[in-house]
């Protein structure tokens, strides 16, 4: 698999969160029913302040290695401090999608970058073609940067980025 090392700057999100872990299938479902909250409770489309329109799928608070529990939050970048605060004290005061609505910084530092194009299939499939790679991990935030470059959901481009020491 083809990546680039590449220095990123930190990014605020604001989205929801589920733990989870990889252990015998169970990240799948919850991220996928995570995912369907999201955008389906239309949480993404009361956020305001987003600095674009793409998602992002963030792995953070990781317990050990990818085989130990982490959170999953299904989320976007927002512009500043300012409108993350807006949007929780909005979204949580307000909250009809029976969801807390949370933040999340994305350190800046070094990352190691994959682009991929599909679906939550080609997804799956990197994760687990990257998780035989040998890579000296941070296992502080990992995340998927949805481009939203098409309608069609198994045709998106999709930028992986791996925390790396």
């Amino acid at each position: 698999m083809n990546y680039e090392i590449v220095e990123i700057n930190e990014k605020i999100v604001i989205g929801i969160s589920k733990e989870t872990t990889n252990k015998d299938g169970q990240a799948v479902n919850a991220i996928g029913e995570l995912w369907k909250k999201f955008m389906g409770k239309g949480i993404y489309n009361a956020i305001k302040g987003k600095k674009n329109d793409k998602t992002i799928g963030l792995y953070t608070d990781y317990q050990g290695d990818f085989t130990s529990p982490y959170s999953f939050v299904a989320c976007c970048e927002v512009n500043s401090n300012s409108d993350k605060e807006k949007n929780l004290e909005e979204l949580n005061t307000n909250n009809t999608v029976g969801e807390s609505i949370i933040s999340k910084v994305i350190l800046a530092g070094k990352y190691a970058k994959f682009v991929i194009v599909g679906g939550q299939k080609e997804v799956g499939d990197f994760w687990f073609k990257f998780w035989q790679m040998d890579f000296d991990r941070t296992y502080i935030s990992d995340f998927e940067e949805y481009q939203c470059n098409t309608f069609d959901t198994k045709k998106q481009e999709i930028h992986i980025y791996i925390g790396i020491k």
